[in-house]
């Protein structure tokens, strides 16, 4: 046996009819909080706030790479006499 029957009704009315809880402002509240940190991180991805933080360590680094690198840059050469 096979029973079929079509109901039209909003997904209120069916929450209602079948006694499950409204959970939509519960939804709300946590997805304000998250669209509120998404922001907040989204603003540390500016690309001067980005170079801000990056630049120095970056130019310290070349600079480290500079200061081991050139004793041995030079210490290969060999002299010429004039």
């Amino acid at each position: 046996m096979k029973i079929t029957f079509d109901m039209d009704c909003t997904p209120e009315e069916l929450r209602a009819f079948l006694g499950v809880p409204d959970i939509r402002p519960m939804q709300d509240a946590v997805l304000r909080k998250v669209q509120d940190r998404m922001m907040a991180a989204l603003s540390a991805m500016e690309p001067e706030t980005m170079f801000r933080a990056w630049l120095p360590a970056q130019v310290q680094t070349i600079e480290r790479f500079q200061k081991a690198f050139w004793p041995f840059a030079g210490s290969g050469r060999e002299e010429t006499p004039e």
